[in-house]
């Protein structure tokens, strides 16, 4: 059972940057499928980005261009950098491990983007 904890949350005015970071507990090294998700008040949990074992990634239309995911497998660690924020980027981002038993969600982190 990996556990995941998500930090780098923040106020930022828009156009700014940040980078969260997902530390995991154990191993990311055999876990193929890491994703961010976030969700804004009143509204569904909405999937940010994908990475993949083989380095491949996946992004919302909403953030393409704005976001990256990569991963440090040594260090067990998955980020999001995120540049350009806009206002609607303002939610809770969550951090997920889709292919363990049960898959593993982090507790979250406030992103919030307003001048």
């Amino acid at each position: 059972q990996v556990q995941l904890v998500e930090s780098g949350g923040g106020l930022v005015q828009p156009g700014g940057s940040l980078r969260l970071s997902c530390a995991a507990s154990g191993s990311i090294f055999n876990i193929y499928n890491m994703n961010w998700y976030r969700q804004a008040p009143g509204k569904q949990r909405e999937w940010v980005a994908r990475i993949y074992s083989t380095g491949r990634t996946y992004y919302a239309d909403s953030v393409k261009g704005r976001f990256a995911i990569s991963r440090d497998n040594a260090k067990n660690t998955v980020l999001l950098q995120m540049n350009g924020l806009k206002p609607e980027d303002t939610a809770v981002y969550y951090c997920n491990a889709a292919d363990t038993v049960p898959p593993a969600w982090g507790q979250g982190t406030q992103v919030t983007v307003s001048s």
